[in-house]
């Protein structure tokens, strides 16, 4: 009797270490699936191009220099009109993530920085040069140069920055839903994001 009940015992024992084995191999499957998943997600953002905007400027460039001391003075002047494309994009196929199997967390460590393409169209109009004091190529940099600074100015106080960032939001709540899919946990630095509302706190 003790014979049967001891090979009863050492079956039920080999049964159970093999379904706990077979369990876990299903669990490592499954988590490798998982982080494959992610990983061919993230890599399917590629370059995000967000949004893009149009500025149109009117300039007025003069430059004046002495000749002899100053005792003569040599000017040109030209209006400028600048059209000009902005193109606001994030490169995501850049960013910076970390897959723990173990926690199941996808963490991401930093996200590429915005890129600001300006293409410029110029015409100039009424150009106007003393002799002496004639447009050069300097000139045509200097005015280049300061449109650009100014168009700078003008995008950071318009709308296209928060616009390119809530698409770049939009984005990354993809993540949010697949971790949250599949039972894993979306990190930003080292903050857990519970709710998909909290995506639009992140400090970028």
């Amino acid at each position: 009797m003790r014979k049967i009940l001891f090979g009863v015992i050492i079956t039920l024992v080999i049964v159970f270490t093999f379904k706990y084995c077979d369990n876990k191999q299903e669990d490592k499957i499954v988590l490798k699936e998982s982080s494959a998943l992610i990983q061919e997600q993230i890599k399917n953002v590629g370059k995000l191009v967000v949004t893009e905007g149009h500025f149109s400027e009117v300039f007025t460039y003069k430059n004046s220099k002495g000749i002899f001391g100053d005792l003569i003075s040599a000017e040109k002047k030209a209006v400028v009109i600048v059209n000009a494309d902005v193109t606001v994009s994030y490169d995501l196929s850049k960013i910076d993530y970390r897959i723990d199997e173990g926690t199941k967390t996808l963490q991401i460590l930093s996200i590429p920085k915005e890129e600001i393409k300006i293409s410029p169209d110029f015409e100039y109009y009424d150009m106007q040069a003393d002799f002496l004091n004639q447009f050069e190529a300097k000139d045509y940099n200097a005015i280049k140069t300061t449109v650009k600074a100014s168009l700078m100015k003008k995008i950071e106080a318009s709308e296209l920055k928060s616009n390119a960032e809530n698409r770049l939001i939009s984005e990354l709540s993809k993540f949010f839903i697949l971790t949250n899919t599949l039972g894993w946990t979306l990190q930003y630095h080292d903050n857990s994001i519970k709710y998909s509302e909290e995506l639009q706190k992140l400090q970028l």
